[in-house]
């Protein structure tokens, strides 16, 4: 006959709260051995015991509970390592994320930088190829990723080299509401055929004030609120989308020298404006 437990002698074996212990069984992630049909009473062998610390393990580093599960019903070990896998993976991404809070974070404290550079700059309509969707600022980040891939493909494919960096449009709408139609755009020397979500565009002509963003670009709400500042100050803003140019793809995660992406704010007519 098995050696059991009670629940309050496994929580001292296990460090899980006799609270944690029930919500895991209701859970079905750590069933106890026997319960009493009379008393209700919990009891666990100590071969759980195991179990129960790689649980409380898993939970430590946030892993959520269907993964906890996955884990623990894995048929073989090469599943299990692979859910494994991909949590630390999260995780790891999770905390470049902080750590780049936590930078920000002091640069800001350490008190604004000098007064940036703004240029007045004319930009003429360009024709490029661009991808056009109604996306959410979470899913911003990926789905700019994989629309320049799209497009950078397609203008490989036809023969072709990028007429300049490429961009992408912003409307208001996707700072004020997080979600909009963003534009990401490669412009062209020429225009080839299209297929597929790709579209030949041209991008229309814009008098804007450009401020360059360098460094993470997890930082590059600072560049907007300085260059939003100067064009507050001097009353010249206009409607339309802020446009982005990337000198430096904005997804390559970590590029030698950091990230480097032109801000451009629409504004009144550049001979009006001035040099900042």
């Amino acid at each position: 006959m098995s050696v059991l437990v009670s629940i309050g002698d496994f929580s001292r074996m296990t460090h899980l709260s006799i609270k944690a212990l029930r919500f895991y069984h209701d859970q079905g992630l750590l069933e106890p051995a026997r319960i009493d049909p009379d008393s209700g009473y919990r009891f666990y062998e100590p071969a759980q015991v195991p179990v129960a610390q790689v649980i409380r393990r898993f939970r430590d580093l946030e892993m959520p509970l269907d993964q906890v599960k996955a884990v623990l019903q894995a048929p073989d070990l090469e599943t299990r390592t692979k859910e494994i896998i991909s949590h630390l993976t999260a995780m790891e991404a999770k905390l470049a994320e902080m750590q780049m809070s936590v930078a920000s974070l002091r640069a800001l404290l350490e008190g604004p930088p000098d007064r940036p550079t703004v240029e007045f700059r004319s930009i003429p309509a360009t024709p490029v190829l661009a991808v056009r969707e109604t996306v959410t600022a979470e899913e911003s980040f990926a789905w700019g990723a994989g629309a320049f891939e799209e497009v950078y493909g397609q203008i490989a494919r036809a023969g072709l080299s990028p007429a300049g960096p490429g961009g992408a449009l912003f409307p208001a709408g996707f700072f004020e509401l997080e979600q909009a139609e963003l534009t990401a755009f490669v412009p062209v020397p020429e225009v080839p055929p299209v297929d597929g979500r790709i579209q030949a565009l041209t991008i229309p002509a814009v008098e804007a004030a450009v401020m360059l963003h360098t460094g993470p670009i997890g930082d590059i709400d600072q560049t907007y609120g300085r260059l939003g500042t100067v064009v507050a100050e001097r009353a010249i803003g206009v409607d339309g989308p802020i446009r982005e140019y990337y000198l430096v793809p904005f997804d390559e995660p970590d590029p030698p020298g950091g990230h480097r992406t032109e801000i451009c704010w629409p504004v009144f007519h550049t001979a009006a404006a001035g040099p900042a």
